[in-house]
């Protein structure tokens, strides 16, 4: 992955934690292995392994992409990808969305540590962050200490959102009782995962400087790299904790459009009215803006569909779960006769119900379908992320 001179972005207001630990030396003499993909690149676009490269005395032992693979090159969810080999650095690439989602030992073998270095997205579903917990538990197994590099929260981290994921919908899109918002950097959430939850691998973290919890990604000075291919930008990320639940039904996601996540819709619906009820409904900090649009790919590809578009116009105002709880409801009001729950399979699980995954429990769906208020089952998460908020406490770096 080589850089373009005239791609250097003007001077971060953060250090990304890559920066300072290749800066440190401690890598020297050692043979590493490396969680990444196309969006681990530092404040002037230069990518990790790039940058490993040029280190001296650093060895790249092995490369690990977590889903959509280590160049992100495959579009759509839930498709695996392939083991390989890095034709310029002649070593091996391990995919960790594959038949396995944890290195094994053989893929470990010969490295001294394995750092990770992954652009998380702050929601509880992002696989990103249990490709992580994998490799805590896989490196605990083998013996191999683990470095995480610390990368901003792109949504903030003050705010914490939804009700906690509750035993029994764990799944790879949840592994942890934590809420949908979760208001953590992936350092913060290799600490929490390593010692709240028990996975006690060597683990060492490597914070970031600069970066303060109210600071979304474009005040950090760092250029944004969609994390994965259906996460194109910021505003993207600021809808996703919600829109993401639209995965579990038979709704379009707008995946297969330029905005996905923004976007959502339905065959048959009147994007006018959707627009008014929802606005009506005096959501803080968003409009919803009619739209009618056809997704290239997934569901309902080539159908039109009617829906809205969601405009944040107060992110710090703006819920996002609240938000992608209120679509959903107005949708199953709108449409009955249309409307439809999502059936398995769905990210490895083959029997639980993809809408109670991603939602980390079943109650969501039945208050939904019971049509409980939603600003009743937004009180309901209170609780929960009052309790999340005392347990992250003793984690938190910044």
């Amino acid at each position: 992955m080589t850089t373009p001179a005239s791609s250097a972005t003007s001077t971060p207001v953060t250090t990304l934690g890559s920066d300072t630990l290749l800066a440190s030396g401690r890598l020297r003499g050692l043979r590493a292995g490396v969680v990444c993909n196309h969006a681990s690149v530092d404040g002037r676009l230069q990518h990790l392994v790039d940058r490993f490269a040029a280190t001296e005395g650093v060895t790249l032992g092995a490369i690990f992409g977590p889903q959509h693979g280590f160049r992100s090159d495959v579009q759509d969810n839930m498709i695996e990808t392939a083991h390989g080999e890095d034709a310029q650095r002649r070593v091996p690439v391990y995919s960790l969305y594959s038949e396995t989602r944890e290195p094994t030992a053989e893929m470990l073998k010969g490295l001294d540590v394995l750092v990770v270095d992954l652009q998380d997205v702050g929601a509880r579903i992002y696989t990103y962050i249990y490709t992580l917990a994998n490799c805590l538990r896989a490196c605990r197994r083998h013996g191999v200490p683990v470095i995480v590099c610390d990368r901003p929260n792109p949504i903030g981290g003050v705010a914490i959102e939804g009700a906690s994921l509750t035993a029994g919908c764990e799944s790879f899109v949840g592994q942890f009782p934590i809420p949908m918002r979760h208001g953590m950097t992936i350092a913060e959430l290799a600490r929490l995962f390593n010692e709240a939850f028990g996975l006690g691998a060597t683990l060492d973290v490597v914070p970031l400087s600069g970066w303060t919890r109210p600071m979304f990604a474009d005040e950090t000075g760092l250029p944004w790299v969609m994390p994965s291919p259906n996460m194109p930008t910021l505003e993207t990320a600021v809808v996703y904790p919600g829109t993401v639940l639209f995965e579990g039904t038979m709704l379009s996601e707008g995946r297969g459009t330029t905005r996905p996540f923004e976007l959502v819709g339905l065959p048959g619906i009147d994007a006018e009215r959707f627009a008014d009820a929802m606005n009506a409904e005096g959501h803080r900090g968003a409009f919803f803006r009619p739209a009618v649009f056809e997704p290239t790919f997934q569901k309902h590809a080539r159908t039109t569909c009617g829906g809205c578009q969601i405009h944040v116009l107060d992110r710090e105002a703006f819920r996002p779960v609240e938000v992608g709880v209120a679509l959903i409801a107005q949708f199953r009001r709108m449409a009955p006769g249309h409307f439809a729950w999502r059936k398995p399979p769905y990210e490895y699980e083959h029997e639980k119900e993809p809408f109670d995954i991603l939602a980390g429990s079943p109650e969501l769906r039945l208050q939904i379908e019971r049509g409980v208020p939603v600003p009743e089952i937004a009180a309901g998460w209170r609780e929960d992320e009052a309790a999340f908020a005392r347990l992250r406490q003793p984690f938190l770096l910044y």
